[in-house]
């Protein structure tokens, strides 16, 4: 009998994406498998939506507020799959993601690989989305691929992911204290418990940018900045209970000085311990500078303007892509309809 893979989606007033994202999940070809929507106590239409599509395959249920780490905690709970595929409710997957995996997965002939696919951004519009490859996206040792992030400040989304139930219960649970980074900081867990991982290209993720309503968004937020602060320091002592050289812990420091331009200068605390971190380290932390898009803001109008136009602009030029990628899948679909009828 093939193995059974649990898809497990966690889902909070995703009303306006679940149907697609249950739909990717429904059309893996892998057919062994089941399905597990978490709704943490949405406020939209969510669960209504996600019970729709239950059947013998697919499995809704409800409970009150508890955050991300917490539902994917308890969507696993409810799991019964040999391997677990975790899937945000607003993300897609190709229909062989999970077939071409697996397939990966029984050449190893290893529980304890980890395997990996590709991925890439989209907005409205899946079919636009570019694949583009990072230094990621090969076979690494776990010591190799955590270098590899912190050295460069890259990342593989949550779905890409295709993890045994015996590596996932060495890793432990979710982390309910970060608010963000929490699937970098569970991810880096289960390639500490695995022997490596194996990169799949056929294997597809499709993730949709949410801007500021993403967990993932910071933003001002201190409890964001604090919980972001604890996924660092575990991140930096996860590399270095692998391998602590030259290498790995410049690193480190390097990591650092990457994300100390969101915590200067409102959280000078977070900043100094940052920075007697990167001494102990045999580094040093500057004070971040702004780049040249924000740099004039500094000179004419001061520091304080200049964050807060690195806070506020993006997230202004997000939403006026999001809306016009929107405006042409309306006008797509419209020609598409208007050819159909002719």
């Amino acid at each position: 009998m093939k193995p059974l893979v649990s898809i497990l989606i966690p889902a909070y007033n995703a009303e306006a994406w679940i149907s697609d994202t249950l739909r990717s999940a429904i059309a893996q070809t892998w057919e062994r498998k089941e399905i597990i929507v978490v709704d943490d106590g949405s406020k939209d239409q969510t669960l209504a939506v996600a019970r729709q599509f239950e059947s013998e395959q697919v499995k809704v249920v409800t409970q009150k507020n508890q955050g991300a780490s917490a539902t994917r905690n308890n969507a696993f709970a409810m799991s019964k799959g040999d391997y677990v595929q975790w899937l945000d409710a607003d993300d897609l997957m190709g229909p062989e993601k999970t077939a071409s995996q697996m397939e990966a997965a029984e050449r190893c002939g290893s529980k304890r690989t980890l395997i990996s696919g590709a991925w890439a951004h989209f907005m409205h519009r899946p079919y636009r989305a570019e694949f583009r490859p990072s230094p990621l996206w090969e076979d690494l040792l776990p010591a190799e691929w955590l270098m590899r992030k912190l050295e460069r400040d890259i990342y593989m989304q949550t779905a890409t992911w295709l993890v045994s139930r015996g590596l996932a219960e060495a890793a432990g649970q979710w982390d309910t204290r970060l608010l963000g980074d929490d699937d970098g900081e569970f991810f880096c867990r289960v390639l500490l418990a695995s022997e490596g991982t194996r990169f799949v290209k056929e294997s597809k993720v499709y993730y949709r940018e949410a801007g500021a309503s993403s967990l993932s968004y910071i933003g001002k937020s201190n409890q964001k900045l604090e919980a972001q602060w604890i996924s660092m320091k575990l991140h930096i002592g996860y590399l270095r209970s692998l391998v602590d050289d030259a290498r790995a812990r410049a690193a480190c420091v390097t990591y650092l000085q990457n994300w100390m331009v969101f915590f200067y200068p409102d959280r000078l605390d977070l900043f100094k311990e940052a920075q007697d971190l990167a001494k102990s380290l045999g580094g040093e932390l500057h004070i971040p500078r702004f780049s040249w898009k924000y740099s004039w803001i500094e000179t004419i109008f001061g520091r304080a303007q200049a964050k807060r136009a690195q806070v506020m602009l993006p997230r202004l030029k997000w939403s006026v892509v999001r809306a016009w990628d929107k405006t042409l899948l309306r006008l797509e679909n419209r020609n598409l309809a208007d050819s159909l009828g002719r």
